[in-house]
């Protein structure tokens, strides 16, 4: 069947190959000097294991022409390139949480972006054993990278809208039921105090601090004489706040701040360098619960400080604005409550 002009041609190329149908296309016409004659330009837009698929192709690329230079980018190329744009307007939570999405797409990253099909996507979300809401952080990682690639003309197609984690909703295999310390568990941390790790999760259960926001305080937003310190980095816009600092565990900052001049982070590793998440739950979080056969993650350090301020009597827009809840502030909150750092310090000293 001849193809109109101007459509593009679909031809069998000679010897044995996996796809031996090439698919081109006309794009403009020059004068052979040699040939004394005009002669065609053309473009490859690929190659295909039979005819039908490559009028396909050529059909696809006719209704919607992308950019072939771009389309021949590798998954891994296009999140470099999106993470150089995404990364600096995002919060660094946000970027740890992309980071741990992408390292797990390992099968993935040699594979041309606009060759990738939903079975590979699926198959990503469906072997990586993670919980739900690290498939849902994967699946945004996923339709960010199409969205970028969309634009840029690097695939005319967009397949993470189909990815289903949905059917993994209710599966969670490192859970653990977030509880708080009971009366107990804390006290044998209490009995374990000289310990400078064990201090830092009595800090957190006393400050209610999300882990991150914790391992990357830098000292110079800690105000050890006024009893309080400025998160200026955080997943939400009501994580920007002041934190008290309970004068029971005053010295364990004295202490950690004074540990280590040349840091410029509180927290910090033995070779005095930034804790990373990672490092520090593997290393040294689980290895102490496990001391005292206590299944507890940092979060439930958090959910222990907000339920002993509750059980203390604190007002819940007090709570609020010490433990920097997302979303849970009203607009008369926001804009008309306004709480001195003695007020917040003299209600972290109440737990």
């Amino acid at each position: 069947m001849k193809l109109p002009n101007g459509f593009g041609t679909v031809y069998k190329l000679s010897g044995k190959r996996r796809k031996p149908y090439i698919v081109k296309k006309t794009v403009g016409w020059h004068y052979d000097k040699e040939k004394d004659k005009q002669v065609q330009d053309y473009i490859t837009i690929g190659y295909a294991t039979t005819r039908a698929e490559g009028l396909q192709m050529l059909a696809d690329y006719n209704n919607n022409p992308y950019d072939l230079e771009a389309s021949k980018i590798s998954f891994a190329e296009v999140y470099e390139k999106w993470s150089a744009e995404k990364y600096p307007t995002v919060s660094k939570s946000n970027v740890h949480g992309y980071i741990a999405a992408y390292n797990l797409c390992n099968s993935l990253d040699n594979k041309i972006f606009k060759d990738i099909k939903l079975f590979d996507l699926q198959h990503v979300v469906d072997i990586c054993g993670k919980n739900y809401p690290t498939m849902r952080k994967l699946k945004v990682l996923f339709n960010q990278l199409y969205d970028y690639a969309l634009k840029n003309d690097i695939c005319n197609k967009n397949y993470s809208e189909f990815v289903d984690i949905i059917r993994y909703k209710d599966r969670n295999p490192n859970k653990y039921e977030r509880k708080k310390f009971s009366k107990e568990e804390t006290i044998r941390l209490w009995e374990l105090k000289d310990d400078k790790y064990y201090q830092i999760v009595l800090m957190l259960i006393y400050n209610g601090l999300r882990i991150l926001e914790f391992l990357d305080l830098k000292k110079e937003n800690v105000h050890l004489e006024e009893q309080y310190f400025d998160i200026i980095d955080s997943k939400t816009e009501n994580g920007i706040r002041k934190v008290p600092i309970a004068d029971k565990v005053l010295l364990f900052y004295k202490t950690w701040f004074d540990s280590a001049p040349n840091s410029e982070y509180l927290l910090h590793t033995e070779d005095n360098k930034h804790f990373l998440y990672r490092n520090y739950y593997d290393s040294y979080f689980t290895p102490l619960m496990q001391n005292l056969d206590i299944e507890k993650t940092p979060h439930c350090c958090r959910h222990t400080c907000i339920s002993m301020l509750a059980e203390a009597g604190i007002d819940q827009t007090m709570i609020k604005k010490i433990v920097g809840h997302s979303g849970a502030m009203t607009l008369t909150e926001k804009v008309y409550t306004h709480f001195d750092v003695q007020e917040l310090v003299k209600a972290i000293n109440k737990i």
